[in-house]
């Protein structure tokens, strides 16, 4: 093999290898969906951050609503359509089926809880 073709693929083989190693690793990362910007998250007076989402449906008598909501930071939870129990039965007073609003949820005795809840802006 003459001495150009020889140097010609080591230096094509580098290059390949430093392109390679600028990827990211794992071969599904460019097909995850971007975090949230972290300053652009509403947070709470005890820097808690609030999750945005939107009312589908209220149930008073188990005092539980459903609601399609972005990923939930605190519970590592993506974003998807579930029911929550409320903190208090009182707030589906304040709801009605599209509300658009923010909440903070926590795990209570093995359940998620709406904590707190405000129209969003």
């Amino acid at each position: 093999m003459p001495r150009e073709n020889w140097t010609m693929r080591f230096f094509l083989l580098v290059m390949i290898s430093i392109a390679a190693s600028l990827l990211p690793r794992g071969g599904h990362a460019a097909a995850d969906p971007p975090a949230p910007p972290v300053a652009e998250m509403e947070t709470t007076g005890d820097g808690q951050a609030m999750t945005e989402g939107v009312v589908k449906k209220i149930d008073k008598d188990l005092g539980k609503v459903t609601i399609r909501h972005g990923p939930i930071e605190n519970l590592g939870m993506p974003g998807m359509t579930m029911i929550f129990r409320v903190k208090d039965p009182a707030m589906l007073d304040r709801l009605k089926e599209g509300d658009e609003i923010r909440f903070v949820a926590e795990k209570v005795n093995g359940a998620f809880t709406v904590m707190r809840f405000e129209a969003a802006e």
